[in-house]
């Protein structure tokens, strides 16, 4: 029945893009995946493949999606849940990369005690809302590209009391005449940890991220960024459909590898402090994600990237991280002084 309905879905989305004359309309092509792959130790700016409003529409469209039925919801997560060492629950695991920003967040405070941070791809602004809880003297701006997002994550600030301290806003993070501007006395305090859950693959500019983190962060901050990495045998070619399916899928503009990330960050006033490759405490197999794979499989080939892009695109993500083509890192860099 699900699997005819989705059918049935597919056949009519078909129908709307074709004209009075029966013929479908042209839709633009995405550039062949080896122009986007590049190889390791080449650091090259992606081009963009999908623009600003594209990732809106994404989040806009699924938000309300992956708070009902992702697991994370009860938390307001939408990033994945890492079973790192400690970690015994299904909320620890989800707060789990979380937890690893405030570890740094101590060293990082003024003697006083405050702190300030700024989270780029906030999503509902549960991780930065979390952190403000923690610490009564953390303030904070979260950014997210989706008005959807952004609206659920000011009612949360507001819900949880948070208004003096914190502040989430509609915004492009590579867009560098974006007001970040955090909740302070002081209108331009300064800027101790920039943080980036699962959002930096969407961005448009990478260079421009790290410029960005560059003009807000004191020197001596540090910039964290949890994302999906390209390994070296992700530019095999049996890896490239894979990769194809997830960058479709999850409107993905920013899939480097380790290598490329470090020489941005080092351009962008960035020294490297430590990267952890993360993917050996991700759920990978779950009876869940296999029954997401075969409805995956089964509707690939179907005009469907509107309402289950996210999903072929997971189950060619998982797919990616079995095979080793692709790993989730958590980066640490820190401003360098000069």
């Amino acid at each position: 029945m699900v699997v005819r309905r989705v059918v049935q879905a597919g056949v009519g989305r078909l129908a709307d893009r074709q004209g009075t004359d029966g013929r479908a309309r042209e839709r633009r092509r995405p550039a062949p995946l080896g122009r986007r792959l590049r190889r390791p130790g080449r650091s090259v700016t992606p081009v963009p493949r999908f623009d600003t409003g594209a990732v809106r529409r994404y989040y806009d469209r699924h938000t309300a999606r992956f708070l009902s039925w992702g697991q994370g919801g009860s938390v307001g997560a939408i990033h994945r849940a890492v079973w790192g060492p400690g970690v015994a629950t299904r909320e620890q695991a989800f707060r789990y990369v979380e937890d690893r920003i405030a570890d740094q967040l101590p060293a990082l405070a003024s003697p006083d005690g405050s702190v300030t941070v700024i989270d780029l791809g906030c999503g509902v602004g549960a991780t930065l809302c979390s952190l403000a809880e923690r610490l009564p003297a953390l303030r904070g701006l979260g950014v997210t590209l989706s008005p959807v997002q952004a609206q659920e994550a000011q009612a949360r600030v507001e819900r949880q009391g948070l208004v003096d301290r914190v502040r989430c806003i509609e915004g492009d993070f590579c867009d560098l005449s974006l007001d970040l501007s955090v909740p302070a006395p002081d209108r331009h305090p300064r800027v101790d940890l920039i943080y980036a859950i699962e959002s930096f693959v969407h961005g448009t500019n990478p260079a421009f991220f790290f410029i960005q983190c560059a003009r807000r962060l004191r020197p001596g901050g540090r910039v964290i960024i949890c994302d999906d990495m390209l390994r070296p045998d992700g530019h095999a070619p049996g890896a490239r459909r894979a990769i194809e399916r997830f960058q479709r899928g999850w409107r993905i503009n920013t899939l480097i590898d380790r290598e490329e990330l470090r020489k941005l960050a080092g351009g962008g006033g960035f020294a490297h402090e430590s990267t952890i490759d993360l993917t050996p405490h991700l759920e990978l197999r779950r009876p869940r994600d296999r029954g997401i794979t075969f409805l995956a499989n089964v509707v690939r080939w179907l005009p469907l990237d509107g309402p289950l892009g996210h999903l072929t695109g997971g189950a060619a993500l998982g797919r990616c991280l079995q095979r080793g083509w692709i790993a989730y890192d958590l980066a640490h860099f820190r401003r360098r002084d000069d």
